[in-house]
């Protein structure tokens, strides 16, 4: 492949505010991000499947504070229900999203730092109706983070005609190297699967080991929207 061949994004290193969500704001996961909270698209680069950013089909909003990280998640233009397998979990509809609290940029195997997660609208409960939330070990990590407790992530999932939402809320202590104070820059990454429109990347996605390469995510920069 030459480098003409590359996705245009890999010329840039893209950053974006992560909002501060004050504590007395999210005893509740649902509907406490608003639109100030939104990770924003990308119109008319190849791997983009619309030039208008309002008629993506996902609504990616993602917050902080010295305690969590909170997630709000739509994905809509479906026209069945998601598909969701435990059984089959990277394969299942849903948003799998890479963190790395230290945000190291210049390597190319995954630190300890580096979380991967699949958030799922469907997929537990004795009936399989209800959201679920999985952790991954990153492949050919050269470290893992410390046992990630997936049973404290907060989830909560609603099924539309059109498609879904998840909202989510994710302990500090769950992810190992969590502290803003500290190091305010987060890697991140989401990838959507989606069986029925395709699936979507948040920069890069497939041939590249997007999920796996954290040269290749974005930053978020923690700030005080005060």
């Amino acid at each position: 492949m030459s480098i003409l061949e590359f996705p245009k994004r890999f010329v840039f290193r893209f950053c974006f505010p992560c909002n501060y969500l004050p504590p007395q704001r999210n005893s509740e996961i649902r509907s406490v991000l608003d639109e100030s909270f939104r990770i924003p698209r990308f119109d008319g680069w190849e791997g983009d499947r619309n030039a208008d950013d309002s008629a993506m089909p996902i609504d990616f909003r993602i917050g902080w504070n010295e305690k969590a990280l909170f997630l709000s998640v739509r994905v809509s233009g479906k026209k069945r229900p998601p598909w969701c397998r435990l059984t089959h979990s990277d394969e299942s509809e849903g948003v799998q999203i890479c963190l790395d609290t230290r945000d190291v940029r210049n390597v190319h195997r995954a630190t300890r730092y580096c979380h991967r997660f699949a958030f799922l609208p469907l997929g537990r409960g004795p009936d399989g109706k209800e959201p679920a939330v999985l952790w991954f070990p990153v492949h050919r990590a050269k470290g893992h983070p410390n046992t990630v407790a997936t049973e404290r992530i907060a989830i909560q999932s609603e099924i539309f005609q059109d498609g879904y939402r998840i909202d989510a809320k994710i302990p500090g202590d769950v992810l190992t190297g969590y502290d803003p104070g500290e190091h305010s820059r987060l890697g991140f990454h989401y990838y959507l699967v989606d069986k029925e429109n395709g699936n979507q990347p948040f920069l890069v996605g497939p041939p590249f080991p997007h999920d796996q390469d954290p040269s290749m995510w974005g930053t978020l920069e923690c700030c005080r929207n005060q």
